[in-house]
């Protein structure tokens, strides 16, 4: 039977490595019949003119290259899937045969490419460039000897090589090639040419490359007023110049020009939160003109949790009121924007919403924080997102030491040490391999914190039904030691872990985004802010351990009992709130502007009644134990009264 097992274990695993292996390799096939189709696009004038053959090895390449994409469409097994890639490879193949015009050409490897991108896992973008100097050097080194110290394609090596070296500053042909066609060109070469792949560079040496050899066929303008968020750094990278002027607006097609020419412009505005904004909204305003509510409200959401949430504490030592108004209008903002055909709604709140972010962008960049300012966000960002946490955790903590349950104390610490390891570990995978979004870290939080208020509350109702010392010691004696077993046991190293893992990655974001807004030389202060905030959590915990235990028995179930029902109450209206932004419930706003962020208060009907519910059932519970009380009294009186 044993043996049994690890054959089939074996075969599991081999099975699930193979299945892993295709996966990759089909996507490498699907990024290089991308390459291919672009390659035709951009080469087929070389090979055709007016129907005749200009180039016969040309022509012969054109045809080989088809052939290859037609024979993969059908072979390549996430390819199969999709019968309008092969009909677009035929379709490509026969023109090509009959010696089509380019326009027809170069429309059908358009649209395969397009076809093929929305297949293809999206690029992993480098966070920054390598400086121009560097760049240069690294073309000098690897490129220079073909494609020639300008890139024009006269390297001293050009007269041997068929077909000729690329011609970089060509702009027709460079209007028709993306950046991303360049990078795989340079990390994997391109068959049937002389073009090897360059494998030994890091990526983001193929990346500056692929910029730099895509910047050459433009030329630099530095009167352009550009439109922030007009082209995004992922469109810029996924589609050709011509392709993206057809998708913009007449005044803005230019801008796809000059980003080719300058594209460390976009790679300054990705450290920018508020720039990101920006560009997401003008993306949305585009969707919901195109009649996608559904794709703009999405976009809107990103615009607010992956951009100005960053901003938010900043914003807020400098101009309280305008952080205010921006929260409240981009939250109006994705309501208008899902409903269809109020274009001049979305246009006026647009721009209202467009001219507050300026204003704060400006406010950003010429207010640089006092090191007073900095300390002091420094600080609340602490405690504002590890007060709850300590105090959950505590109550945990105070309770089991009163219940003389010392033993299950590691089980508490259990849960909340893995919380503060597991988001540190959320955060290097967000920064360094994947994109966690703010949509998603918002359901994160808001489910976490859901389910943190359900069972405090539920744990409060407990313990207030033992505020009698009497009924306290009667518990103890008949359960105690039977109710906390293990899977109670696992239930509280679950709400230890919960209560402080949905702080904790939110907190890392809050603290990346102040050290932006503070120079090399207040980062210290930074870290003194944090450093104090720890200290005060640290004699808060102190304190309520040491003053807690002098507590009667009855008087300190009571007031844990309070204390967790109040943090109930307020995460009940966090976890609304959360959950709002990230657009999963919707969200009507009162008629007056209520905020009250530390309670979890804001001024929305769902998240009102959320919390009037938590508020009306421990009112309730209060009543009801004080009724009980008295009814246990007034028979005592009546028997004194009668002795």
């Amino acid at each position: 039977m044993g043996v049994l097992l690890m054959i089939l274990t074996s075969f599991a695993a081999g099975t699930y490595a193979q299945a892993a292996e295709q996966q990759v390799d089909d996507s490498a096939q699907v990024r290089q019949l991308m390459q291919l189709a672009e390659y035709i696009g951009v080469d087929y004038s070389e090979a055709v003119v007016n129907g005749q053959i200009k180039d016969p090895e040309e022509y012969l390449e054109m045809v080989e290259f088809a052939q290859l994409i037609v024979d993969k469409s059908q072979t390549v097994s996430e390819l199969r899937r999709h019968r309008n890639i092969s009909e677009q490879a035929r379709t490509l193949q026969t023109a090509i045969a009959n010696k089509h015009d380019l326009d027809i050409v170069q429309i059908l490897t358009a649209d395969l490419r397009k076809s093929l991108l929305e297949l293809a896992p999206q690029a992993s973008l480098p966070g920054t460039l390598l400086p121009k100097a560097q760049t240069l050097a690294l073309f000098t080194q690897s490129c220079m000897g073909c494609h020639g110290a300008s890139g024009q394609g006269d390297g001293l090596l050009a007269s041997q090589l068929s077909p000729a070296p690329t011609d970089f500053t060509d702009k027709e042909r460079a209007l028709n090639r993306s950046v991303l066609g360049l990078y795989d060109a340079i990390a994997n070469g391109i068959d049937g040419t002389a073009m090897p792949g360059f494998g030994q560079l890091t990526d983001q040496q193929k990346w500056s490359l692929a910029f730099f050899t895509g910047s050459l066929a433009f030329a630099a303008d530095n009167d352009t007023d550009f439109v922030s968020g007009a082209v995004s750094l992922q469109q810029l990278v996924n589609y050709s110049p011509k392709t993206l002027a057809q998708a913009l607006p007449n005044d803005l097609q230019v801008q796809v020009e000059q980003l080719r020419a300058q594209p460390q412009l976009l790679f300054v505005e990705q450290d920018n939160p508020l720039t990101f904004t920006r560009q997401q909204l003008h993306l949305a305003h585009q969707a919901y003109r195109q009649g996608d509510t559904v794709k703009a409200t999405n976009l809107a959401v990103s615009a607010y949790l992956d951009g100005f949430e960053l901003v938010e504490n900043n914003l807020d030592a400098i101009d309280t009121p305008l952080r205010k108004n921006l929260e409240v209008n981009l939250m109006r903002l994705r309501q208008v924007l899902g409903v269809k055909d109020d274009v001049a709604g979305v246009d006026n709140m647009m721009a209202i919403t467009i001219t507050q972010l300026q204003q704060a962008e400006q406010l950003l960049q010429e207010t640089k924080l006092s090191g007073g300012a900095l300390f002091s966000a420094s600080l609340v960002i602490l405690l504002r997102e590890g007060l709850e946490a300590l105090l959950v955790v505590l109550a945990l903590v105070t309770v089991l030491q009163r219940t003389h349950r010392q033993d299950a104390l590691r089980y508490v610490h259990l849960g909340w040490l893995s919380a503060l390891a597991a988001g540190g570990i959320t955060w290097l995978v967000a920064e360094y391999l994947i994109t966690i979004s703010g949509a998603s870290r918002e359901v994160m939080e808001g489910v976490a914190a859901l389910l943190a208020a359900v069972v405090l509350f539920y744990v409060g109702f407990w313990m207030h039904n033992k505020t009698s010392a009497k009924q306290w010691q009667t518990y103890i004696e008949q359960s105690i030691q039977t109710n906390l077993k293990t899977g109670t046991l696992w239930g509280i190293t679950l709400l230890a872990f919960i209560a402080v893992y949905r702080e904790v990655f939110e907190t890392v974001l809050f603290y990346q985004s102040l050290l932006t807004q503070a120079a090399a030389s207040q980062h210290s202060t930074v870290i003194a802010g944090f450093v104090t905030g720890t200290f005060l959590l640290s004699l808060v915990a102190w304190a309520l351990v040491k003053y807690s235990v002098k507590l009667p028995l009855a008087r300190f179930f009571a007031v844990t009992t309070y204390l967790l029902l109040a943090l109930s109450f307020v995460l009940m209206g966090k976890a609304v709130l959360a959950l709002q932004e990230a657009s999963l419930i919707s969200s009507s706003p009162l008629p007056v502007t209520i905020e009250f962020g530390w309670m979890g208060v804001s001024s929305s009907w769902q998240a009102m009644s959320a919390q009037a519910v938590i508020l009306l059932l421990s009112v309730a519970l209060v009543l009801r134990t004080r009724l009980l009380k008295v009814k246990r009294i007034s028979p005592q009186s009546h028997r004194e009264k009668a002795l």
